[in-house]
């Protein structure tokens, strides 16, 4: 899944939008209203799986249950 929709899949309820743009220089950055979260051009790496979330989750607390249990 990619960051965006993993993102979306968790907190969807509590976010206006996910925008991806396209960069240059391999730049990867997430921001949440403005502020940086992870930045590839300062850690010199991409992040590792889930850490992104580890990172937004303080900000946006613990995903809320918005999906139904039924099938």
């Amino acid at each position: 899944m990619s960051l965006a929709g993993e993102l979306m899949d968790r907190w969807a309820p509590l976010l206006d939008g996910v925008d991806l743009k396209t960069g240059s220089k391999g730049r990867f950055e997430v921001l949440i209203d403005g502020q940086e979260v992870f930045s590839k051009a300062r850690l010199d790496r991409f992040p590792v799986e889930g850490e992104v979330r580890k990172l937004l989750e303080p900000r946006l607390g613990p995903a809320p249950q918005w999906r139904s249990s039924h099938t």
